[in-house]
């Protein structure tokens, strides 16, 4: 049981928690409400991200789900 679910969980968990450290301005994320936008400001506990050309949103690390690409 431990192996067929709660070790795959806690891998997710850990490259989720790795992926959000990581963000750097100029990349793509998705978070968790389905919002696309791009990285702006990144402060300790939350993420500034352009949604259009003149609409930027500030989100909770905690709330973004995936980065689609990273820029360097």
């Amino acid at each position: 049981f431990y192996f067929l679910v709660i070790k795959p969980q806690k891998k997710k968990q850990k490259e989720q928690e790795d992926t959000r450290k990581n963000l750097k301005k100029n990349d793509q994320i998705v978070t968790a409400g389905g919002m696309h936008g791009t990285v702006v400001m990144v402060k300790d506990k939350t993420v500034v991200i352009r949604v259009d050309d003149n609409v930027k949103v500030e989100f909770d690390k905690e709330s973004i789900s995936t980065v689609e690409k990273k820029k360097s």
